[in-house]
């Protein structure tokens, strides 16, 4: 049989990334997405102030007004209570005949979307989330603007993605760069909304998926300012001491912020489970959380809307003791009501406000420092404790304010609250919405070992092979005596080149055809779809060729051909078994003073030999009995 070797890869176009030139399309895509972004950003906040003005105050104006109806710090009116009932019922009639989509905070949808769906959004959903979104904070809701626009931004950038040929991989980053585009429209936060992609909406981190959101960003942030306010959001010019007591500090306010993290998100999902087991329609629960809403802007109108005045009087040291307690209370009490009824609206502006009030109520306790220092990095703790994203949340505050030196005390704080929020929390507040409608998600990132293990370190090379002067009836005979353990062979010449495969598969065809058992196996066996691979391949490779070309095996040959090894699927779980032990097994190489050879019984409980976690990790993989050979 005519012998065709296999090319041997070359290993020089192997890298670091797979990035090829499709990346200079989906960078100009990336900066349609940015203008997207900023559009619906300036759409959206000038169609809540709008409603915010005529709900409470009856003018024509996008100014935002203080919500409530207090405008010069007087106590709103008994029937300011109503407003934001009247905006629920608006905003359940239109999730009910409009689109559910609409309801929650947006980010979720928006991962779901990513995961799930494509990365593919209906021009129903751009529209009505942010109209859904405006008349809810409008209408007093105390929510940020954040979410709706990452969705808003996210479906604008979807649509536009839609009009083009795309991988689903390349959605993915649209929707993404649009989401983040619309976040920095909002607060002036780039890089910030960059690592909101790569810890919380990406899923990766690739070039040819973070160089278009990047670009996104960065447009998006030029754009704002030019229709928007070029500063940052909220100024803070507060110096940062560095000590061992204040690093204390830091850490304690981190401590204490994730602990408030877990609550809130305990409270937003009980408060959820409770109108789930309520005996109405989900359309009349956002009315119903309304109330709370109604009577908490009674108690402390600051609560009611986006909240913005509330988060640079924290920032400025200018809302302390009782004052900043109320607004905790009322703020974390009617935005966990609100949020958990399923109405429309999103979670970092109340994070903030609640952190920052945290903050500012600790601050006489902690060490000296500018005012609104210890507000800042509450802040931003609870924010990164309740996303699971600590250095989304860092980043968020320095642009925030746009003040560099408070990075280390809130980098410190961030990551104290990330430590609180992972070991009492499975999921973020983000994550767990997604959960709850049966879906899993895994945020740990890590290279895939198939991607970094070539073939020969994995493969088999043991290998019993078939010559193909053998009969039928000799291999059907041997197969059937089960003394063979195995479930295919290579048929090799004399030469050592391998003509085709036989397995048990076949063997069964050619009982039930009454194949001839005279027959040699050289005419039954038919090289010309032969599936070969090169040791030197990588694994990831030639587990795509095996779902590729539907085969369980494939032989291994030399650049001459000559077979050298086998591969199984079962193989290919050596290369995961790698970072199984890397996990499981524990080593002490020094003892005593001395060193010393890690005995076995050092691995944490897993002293078993490698062969036999390999078995059971195949076995709880469905391919338990496909090992192919002994190691």
């Amino acid at each position: 049989m005519p012998h065709t070797p296999i090319q041997k890869p070359d290993s020089a176009r192997l890298g670091d990334f797979t990035t090829d030139r499709r990346l200079f399309p989906m960078l100009g895509l990336g900066i349609c997405a940015g203008i997207f972004g900023v559009i619906s950003g300036w759409v959206l906040l000038r169609m809540i102030g709008l409603i915010n003005d005529l709900a409470y105050y009856g003018v024509w104006s996008t100014r935002m007004l203080t919500p409530g109806g207090a405008l010069h710090g007087g106590h709103p009116a008994l029937w300011t209570i109503f407003v934001p009932i009247a905006g629920a019922i608006v905003i359940g009639l239109m999730a009910r005949f409009g689109s559910e989509k609409i309801r929650g905070h947006g980010i979720p949808e928006a991962i779901e979307s990513i995961m799930l769906g494509g990365a593919r959004l209906d021009l129903k959903v751009a529209i009505l989330k942010p109209i859904s979104s405006a008349i809810s904070i409008g209408t007093g809701g105390p929510f940020g603007a954040e979410g709706p626009i990452i969705m808003t931004g996210g479906a604008a950038a979807s649509l536009l993605g839609q009009c083009f040929s795309l991988t689903d991989a390349e959605r993915k980053t649209i929707l993404v760069a649009g989401a983040c585009a619309g976040m920095t429209a909002i607060f002036g936060t780039p890089i910030a909304a960059m690592l909101l992609a790569i810890e919380v909406l990406l899923f990766e981190l690739k070039p040819r998926s973070v160089l278009p959101v990047a670009v996104a960003c960065i447009t998006a942030a030029v754009g704002r300012g030019w229709c928007m306010t070029p500063v940052p959001l909220f100024p803070f010019l507060g110096s940062a001491t560095v000590d061992a007591i204040h690093a204390a500090g830091w850490i304690g306010i981190g401590l204490i912020a994730g602990l408030a993290a877990c609550l809130l998100t305990f409270m937003v999902y009980g408060v959820e489970d409770v109108f789930g087991r309520l005996p109405v329609h989900w359309m009349w629960w956002p009315a119903l959380g309304a109330i709370v809403v109604g009577i908490g802007g009674l108690i402390d109108p600051a609560a009611l809307g986006v909240g913005y005045p509330a988060i640079g009087k924290l920032m400025l040291g200018a809302l302390t003791g009782v004052a900043a307690a109320r607004l905790v209370l009322a703020k974390g009490i009617i935005w966990s009501v609100a949020l958990g009824s399923g109405t429309s609206g999103g979670v970092l502006a109340p994070l903030l406000i609640v952190g920052g009030g945290i903050g500012a109520i600790l601050s006489p306790a902690m060490p000296h420092a500018a005012p609104g220092f210890w507000a800042v990095l509450a802040m931003a703790a609870t924010l990164g404790g309740a996303l699971g994203a600590p250095l989304t949340a860092t980043l968020f505050a320095v642009e925030l304010t746009g003040n560099h030196i408070i990075l280390l005390p809130v980098f410190a704080a961030c990551m104290s609250s990330m430590a609180v929020s992972v070991l009492l929390m499975k999921r973020s507040i983000l994550t767990e919405k997604i959960a709850r409608r049966g879906h899993h998600l895994n945020r740990e990132y890590s290279i895939d070992p198939l991607t970094v293990t070539r073939i020969r370190e994995i493969m088999a090379k043991k290998v019993v092979t078939l010559s193909p002067d053998v009969f039928v009836g000799e291999v059907i005979q041997r197969f059937a005596s089960h003394k063979e353990g195995y479930r295919a062979f290579p048929v090799v010449d004399a030469e050592g080149h391998v003509c085709g495969m036989v397995t048990r598969s076949d063997i069964l065809v050619w009982i039930g055809d009454e194949t001839a058992r005279q027959k040699r196996l050289i005419d039954m066996v038919d090289g010309r779809d032969l599936v070969l691979a090169h040791p030197e391949e990588m694994a990831d490779a030639i587990a795509l060729r095996m779902l590729e070309k539907n085969v369980s095996r494939i032989p291994i040959v030399d650049h001459d051909g000559h077979l050298v090894g086998i591969i199984s699927r079962a193989d290919l779980l050596h290369a995961h078994h790698r970072t199984f032990t890397t996990e499981r097994k524990r080593e002490r190489f020094f003892r005593n003073g001395k060193n010393s050879i890690p005995s076995a019984a050092q691995n944490d409980g897993t002293s078993r030999s490698s062969s036999v976690i390999v078995t059971e990790f195949a076995a709880q993989s469905g391919l338990d009995g496909e090992i192919y050979n002994e190691r």
